[in-house]
């Protein structure tokens, strides 16, 4: 038992709420998140057993993606030494045995409930999910007659051995050896089959639903015998007192129980769905039990008759024949579920900054759902689902796509690809280059044909022409703010939401939203949020850790015209700062996906083949990786809560990881000096991207390189420490590569700029020669230039590429295809000019796009790969159609 104040992991033990054959739960303080949780920590012979933990843990994943008001929430898992907790909703009020313990249930207060019980069922039914161990103990009233269903799925996921105690009510039972199957679930609620050792299905869970009702009526536990076998031999031969229910029970109510109590399976409800639906038309509890007699029937019809006819003359007598035509039906929310074609998932790999790729986008009519699709070997392309129909179709030419917006006649799809801003006709055609945009971080398509966009992950928002040309700005940063993202329209297509960044534009991980002009340089703040803002129906939708709120928003006056409120929990996040897997349209379409978020990347030494040898540490979100030249040490970048990214070492021989830097701005991009005693990394500390150098010990203080008003990234110290290459970002020419003298008075040098683009440098092992990436044949391709130069240049690349890496002896070059295959090529520099061999690919990558995210070992033998796990039970994606309907509820 643990005591008050034990800590598990960022949860702090307040006290025991009660333990069972499924372990003991008690409730713990979230000192993260500053929230009560109830903490289910698993028998302590369970958590030993490898097999069943492995089982469990998979069974939980999938529990964790139900998404229901009447059903608790299961947050994650904590592991803490031998200790395996389960974090789940805390529930405050009493179960529905005790309420059942004070005696029988009236009518009116049971059927509220059960239509709730009843309603949590069928959606987890539709999830693919059975409760296995529904009862009164496992559903909680809330003081507001808020029901939440406990322990969904548990039964499966847990397999223990029964108590001593009321062996007539424990959980997870398990039958003797010689009986075929295996029985889990209560005794006392079991189904027939189950009772017999058989599979149980959703119409288990149909029979529980009618014991519980039957016990709220009624008072009574339904079976109860003195021993376990004695129920169970109960359940399979006595049928239900059907005569005990009170003489109030409407008579829809009564046929509803002997429907769910059938022990014909075949001839048993089979939908929790149609229990719902025949409570929610049961009407008047007490007038339907009692009859009514004929005279007074008479007489009532009589009145009716007579009021009747009244209303009729006066109708008639005003013309008012329109009230006799059929009034429309209420608009109601109707939900569904859209997953992606088999062996595709929702796109999780993150950019090289940690930039989400934004894998859902609803189309302003309503009718369509642009997702990012990722195939098991890593592939990714745009794919469209129309929802009238039942399947998705992918968008050729999109591979490598990263957070789609559609046009506002919903015609087209803009994305982010290769460092593009490009447009795509759904109907068909290739995809259109509109302009650069390096590390883009979303944008949005205004009705008049500007498009405002994040080019990088630093700075204000650009707008261009729809049709293509030279950017310009949007916004303008205000003190402190470091960058502007994720634009959206509002209806009138000139004003656009966006979020700010930095230590004055939001900390602690919530940002300042802002409403901005294409017409003035003014802005509005309007809120803190957690996420991106969008606006539907007069809401405007955004996250709050990860509940999905909506907030009422004048789009006329452009100003908030109520208090937020939730409509959805468990939202899944990505990316940092995060954003929330949702969409909408302006006219009432919201997708989103729940579950957990993507753990991140996790390092790994893979061989020539692909074959993986080994891992290092555990999953995080990390990104920019680079290996120390003794090969003993690795770099990458690791956001905190915030969003804010610092450099942290890996200790290879030992799996553990260390933090360098600890400004409060972001610090990314590192590269090793020769002898590995120093680091260069960038810092946006003063609002733009400037280079500093630190001890790779971590002693001392950091010195300042270079300083200037553009954005600057490390790519690579020459073999003698003399130079430094990088990128520089923002200049006439956009991306180019200088070089910074370490000696001197030390000012840059440029190395190549033209009008494309150039970056991602790397120095030979001998210091004469720099692979580096330029787009100018129309795509990214990897070539060969002279140091310092001047000289030609040698194509490297057969068909596309980028992120190069040398091999320690020089005779080869790594690159990656746009497809994420890691390719190698034979060179040979040792003369006067260069040689190119042959070029073969080695593996595919499952690896986040963008930033480096591999390096090879000093025999190139192994490389070093940051690569993303792979997902399992991911949740499909909601779709709800016309989701404020469910407001006036």
């Amino acid at each position: 038992m643990l005591s008050p104040g034990t800590k598990l992991g960022s949860y702090e033990v307040i006290s025991l709420i009660g333990a069972g054959g499924m372990g003991e739960v008690y409730r713990a303080r979230d000192t993260r998140l500053n929230r009560d949780v109830a903490l289910k920590v698993l028998p302590e012979a369970f958590a030993r057993d490898t097999q069943r933990m492995a089982r469990f843990e998979r069974e939980a994943k999938l529990l964790a993606s139900l998404n229901h008001p009447n059903i608790a929430a299961i947050y994650g898992l904590e592991e803490s030494g031998p200790i395996r907790a389960l974090v789940m909703e805390l529930v405050e009020g009493p179960t529905l045995a005790e309420r059942i313990a004070a005696g029988p249930v009236s009518v009116d207060e049971t059927l509220p409930i059960a239509r709730q019980v009843a309603d949590a069922v069928d959606y987890a039914h539709e999830n693919n999910v059975i409760h296995r161990d529904l009862k009164p103990a496992n559903v909680k009233v809330k003081a507001d007659g808020m029901v939440k269903v406990l322990d969904f799925g548990l039964a499966k996921a847990l397999s223990d051995e029964p108590t001593a105690a009321d062996m007539s009510n424990s959980p997870t039972l398990s039958m003797a050896a010689t009986m075929q199957g295996v029985i889990l679930g209560t005794a006392a609620y079991m189904s027939p089959e189950q009772a017999k050792g058989k599979t149980a299905d959703r119409r288990a869970d149909v029979w529980a639903f009618g014991v519980v009702v039957f016990e709220m009526l009624t008072g009574k536990q339904l079976y109860k015998g003195d021993t376990v076998a004695e129920t169970l031999a109960w359940v399979i031969t006595k049928e239900p007192p059907f005569d005990a229910l009170p003489a109030t029970t409407p008579p829809a109510i009564r046929s509803l129980l002997r429907r769910c109590l059938e022990k014909n399976l075949r001839q048993r409800l089979q939908h929790a769905g149609e229990a719902r639906i025949t409570i929610e038309h049961a009407g008047d509890s007490v007038s339907a039990a009692e009859p009514v007699p004929a005279a007074q029937r008479k007489s009532r019809e009589r009145i009716a008759w007579s009021v009747a006819a009244v209303l009729l003359l006066a109708l008639l007598a005003a013309g008012a024949f329109t009230y006799f035509r059929p009034a429309p039906a209420e608009a109601e929310a109707v939900r569904f579920l859209v997953s992606p074609p088999d062996t595709w998932s929702l796109e999780q790999r993150l950019g090289p900054t940690g930039a989400a790729p934004n894998p859902l986008a609803v189309s302003p009519d309503g009718r369509r759902l642009a997702f990012l699709g990722m195939a098991a070997d890593g592939k990714s392309q745009l794919w469209i689902r129309s929802l009238d129909t039942l399947t998705a179709e992918p968008l050729a030419g999109t591979e490598g796509a990263a957070r789609p917006f559609w046009s506002p006649d919903s015609r087209f799809l803009g994305f982010f690809a290769a460092g593009k801003l490009r447009k795509i006709d759904i109907s068909g055609g290739p995809p259109i280059t509109l302009c650069d945009a390096p590390n883009d971080r979303g944008g949005a398509w205004s009705p008049d044909g500007v498009i405002v966009f994040a080019p990088v992950n630093s700075g204000a928002l650009q707008k261009v022409s729809a049709a293509g040309g030279v950017p310009s700005a949007a916004t303008v940063l205000g003190e402190g703010e470091t960058a502007h993202r994720r634009p959206f329209f509002l209806p009138d297509g000139r004003h656009f939401l966006y979020y700010a960044t930095g230590l004055q534009g939001g900390t602690g991980g919530v940002y300042v939203v802002y409403v901005a002009s294409l017409d003035t340089a003014e802005r509005k703040s309007l809120m803190n949020a957690d996420s991106q803002v969008l606006y539907s129906r007069g809401h405007l939708l955004f996250l709050r850790e990860t509940t999905l709120m909506a907030q009422p928003f004048d789009a006329r006056r452009l100003e908030l015209a109520g208090e937020a409120f939730p409509i959805a929990e468990q939202i899944q996040i990505q990316g940092n700062p995060p954003t929330g897997v949702f969409s909408a349209s302006e006219n009432g379409v919201l997708a989103y996906q729940t579950g957990a978020a993507a753990a991140g990347t996790q390092l790994a030494w893979l061989d020539r083949t692909g074959k993986q040898t080994s891992t290092l540490g555990t999953a995080v979100v990390q990104t920019e990786l680079k290996l120390s030249p003794d090969g003993k040490r690795a770099s990458v970048a690791i956001p905190d809560q915030a969003g804010r990214q610092d450099i942290w070492l890996y200790d290879l021989a030992r799996g553990l990881k260390t933090r360098f830097t600890f400004d409060p701005g972001n610090e990314t991009t590192s590269a090793w000096s020769p002898d590995g005693s120093r680091i260069v990394f960038r810092s946006n500390r003063k609002g733009h991207f400037d280079l500093y150098q630190k001890a790779s010990s971590g002693a001392g203080t950091e010195e300042v390189l270079l300083e200037d008003n553009l954005d600057k990234r490390p790519m690579s110290w020459s073999a003698d420490g003399r130079h430094i290459l990088y990128t520089s970002a923002g200049g006439p020419t956009g991306n180019d590569l200088f070089v910074l003298p370490l000696s001197g008075d030390r000012k840059p040098i440029p190395f190549i700029t033209t009008q494309f683009s150039e970056a991602q440098g790397q120095f030979s092992p001998d210091g004469r020669w720099v692979a580096y990436v330029s787009n100018e044949s129309g795509q990214n391709d990897v070539y060969v230039a002279p140091f310092p130069g001047p000289g030609g240049k040698w194509l490297i690349s057969t068909a596309g590429g980028s992120w190069p890496r040398w091999g320690r002896d020089g005779a080869e070059i790594f690159y990656l295809t746009a497809e994420n295959k890691l390719m190698a090529a034979e060179v040979n520099g040792k003369g006067a000019s260069f040689e190119v061999g042959a070029v073969k690919s080695l593996f595919d990558m499952r690896a986040p796009a963008g930033g480096y995210r591999y390096d090879v070992s000093a025999d190139g033998q192994r490389f070093l790969i940051n690569f993303l796990p792979e997902q399992s039970s991911a949740a499909p994606i909601t779709v709800v159609l016309n989701w404020t309907a469910a407001l006036q509820k």
